[in-house]
């Protein structure tokens, strides 16, 4: 099995924090977290537009959309893709969920995780125009900085990053619509330029809330199994 480490130790990576920063998403509050409604024009805040592509995870807690962002993180969407309409995803598990961090998932029934090009990882991709954001659909990246099967929705609470981090950003350049961004809706900022942010979820945030708040095991593993039944890829505006 191919462990999948980037989301477990880039907590460890804020001070080597590389900013440049863009736009965030919302979602209606679920399992008591209230989450606002922020405008901006950064890319993740925009309603998709009619015709993008979309993700729609069926699964045991309810339904998550999330727009898919192909345009700026091409490698990721294209496996992303392809994996769901071959069904991949269908039957997996939500295997770690930590509250108030992430939600992940991706690893098929025996454990392992594959891409679309027959197992050859991909590298991150990373842009100024999308950042990790709570709601964020994202890849993770493995010990040798390349992505496969494994995702993560951030799940992290609407409340500004630490002060500490925030002037990390500042000095490191980022734009300000990006860490008002930050500040409105949360996020993982120290995550930027290490993973890859391919979507972004702007229905079904309750569920992704719901389902961070599930029991869990010291692996982090929902006690009560959560299966992602099934990834449809279809278009904003159908289905």
């Amino acid at each position: 099995m191919r462990r999948f480490y980037s989301v477990l130790i880039c907590c460890a990576l804020c001070a080597a924090l590389l900013c440049g920063c863009g736009g965030g998403s919302t979602g209606s509050g679920g399992a008591g977290i209230r989450r606002r409604e922020y405008s901006s024009e950064e890319l993740q805040f925009t309603a998709p537009a009619q015709g993008a592509p979309v993700a729609v995870f069926d699964t045991s807690a309810g339904e998550i959309r999330a727009v898919l962002y192909p345009d700026k993180a091409p490698q990721a969407c294209e496996n992303f893709i392809a994996l769901a309409q071959r069904g991949y995803y269908d039957g997996t598990v939500f295997y770690r969920v930590e509250s108030g961090f992430c939600i992940e998932g991706g690893l098929d029934g025996a454990g392992g995780s594959t891409t679309a090009w027959g197992g050859s990882g991909y590298p991150a991709e990373t842009t100024d125009a999308l950042h990790h954001y709570s709601g964020a659909l994202c890849a993770a990246m493995n010990t040798n900085g390349e992505g496969g099967s494994v995702f993560y929705i951030l799940q992290t609470l609407p409340e500004a990053p630490a002060a500490d981090l925030l002037a990390q950003m500042e000095s490191a350049g980022c734009r300000q619509a990006v860490i008002d961004a930050y500040k409105a809706v949360g996020g993982a900022p120290y995550l930027d330029y290490t993973d890859t942010v391919f979507g972004q979820v702007y229905s079904g945030m309750d569920v992704v809330d719901a389902i961070a708040q599930a029991e869990t095991d010291e692996a982090m593993a929902p006690l009560e199994p959560i299966v992602v039944n099934r990834v449809t890829i279809t278009t904003y505006g159908e289905g």
